[in-house]
């Protein structure tokens, strides 16, 4: 994250949303940082000197301080071009629905169950995620 910010940075001065735009446009959608990721990031910056922030309409906006730009300078150009390289999207896409099919399940249940269907889902929940950890374990 800290590298892909000072990236944006050399080009221009940036809000925070619109840094979080920029490298999904830029890794072609492979990465969408979240702000909970961007913004204590810019805060560790700004706090180590090498951004500073003015408001603007209610935004900060977020611009290289010289020792910033040096450290900018000697990191790479892209660091988002990684984010998509040998990703198998299909496979993404089908974990994604399943995951998301998961939660829709679940949420359901946990709108309209009674109190021991919630305790049941839950359970499942559980259970799934003990079973996940168990096949990075290769144990059965």
């Amino acid at each position: 994250m800290r590298a892909s910010i000072l990236a944006l940075l050399k080009d221009r001065p940036m809000h925070g949303y619109e840094m979080i735009r920029e490298i999904g446009e830029r890794s072609d959608g492979a990465w969408k940082p979240s702000p909970g990721s961007v913004y204590p990031t810019l805060q560790l910056l700004e706090d180590e000197g090498l951004i500073t922030s003015a408001s603007e309409g209610g935004k900060k906006l977020f611009t290289l301080t010289d020792p910033g730009r040096a450290e900018a300078e000697e990191g790479p150009d892209a660091p988002w071009e990684e984010a998509g390289r040998g990703v198998d999207w299909d496979a993404v896409n089908e974990i994604r629905q399943a995951g998301f099919g998961l939660m829709e399940a679940f949420g359901q249940v946990w709108k309209t169950g009674s109190p021991e269907q919630r305790e049941k889902a839950v359970a499942v929940i559980n259970e799934a995620r003990k079973k996940l950890y168990l096949i990075l374990a290769d144990e059965h």
